[in-house]
């Protein structure tokens, strides 16, 4: 029975995963939890799921408010990925992890109080996030290639800017 409600608790959740991973359900079937591409981040931002994610349990993840995805140039993870659960990109703007999300209902620029951080901050400049009368951050899902910078460096608490896994977004 507990096994059951972990396997539909992991089933709700859509993991961020790592650049270039494939469909999650193809995914799934191709990661072989080797670790490598854990190994070889950086950065540290590629974490390996607990068992509370039941059958995806040992596959790689980005928590963005712990560690987001930043966009190494020579993108190692996916290199070192032997079975193409992590596909190839010809760069980086074909990368599609997921979407920030904006809750301009808890944003500070929405709310009165100036803030420019997941703007400044965006690896895609000028174009993931651009800012609507110099004031107000909008996300433009075509450009958002779903790192989580915008999200690590949100100063609101509950996250103002959450990024949806692509998977998420694609269900």
């Amino acid at each position: 029975m507990l096994l059951n409600l972990l396997q539909n608790l992991a089933n709700i959740r859509h993991p961020l995963r790592p650049p270039g991973a494939v469909s999650e359900q193809e995914f799934n079937e191709k990661c072989i939890r080797c670790r490598k591409c854990e190994e070889v981040c950086p950065y540290d931002a590629i974490q390996m799921t607990d068992f509370s994610w039941s059958s995806k349990t040992g596959t790689p993840i980005i928590t963005p408010k712990k560690v987001p995805c930043y966009l190494c140039d020579d993108l190692p993870c996916i290199d070192v990925c032997p079975t193409g659960a992590l596909a190839p990109v010809k760069d980086r703007a074909e990368i599609a992890m997921g979407i920030a999300k904006i809750d301009e209902s808890l944003c500070f620029a929405y709310n009165g109080i100036l803030c420019r951080a997941c703007y400044e901050r965006c690896p895609v400049y000028g174009e993931a996030i651009t800012l609507k009368d110099e004031l107000y951050p909008v996300v433009h899902e075509d450009k958002c290639v779903g790192c989580g910078i915008c999200e690590s460096v949100c100063p609101v608490e509950p996250i103002a800017i959450i990024v949806e896994s692509a998977h998420e977004v694609n269900s």
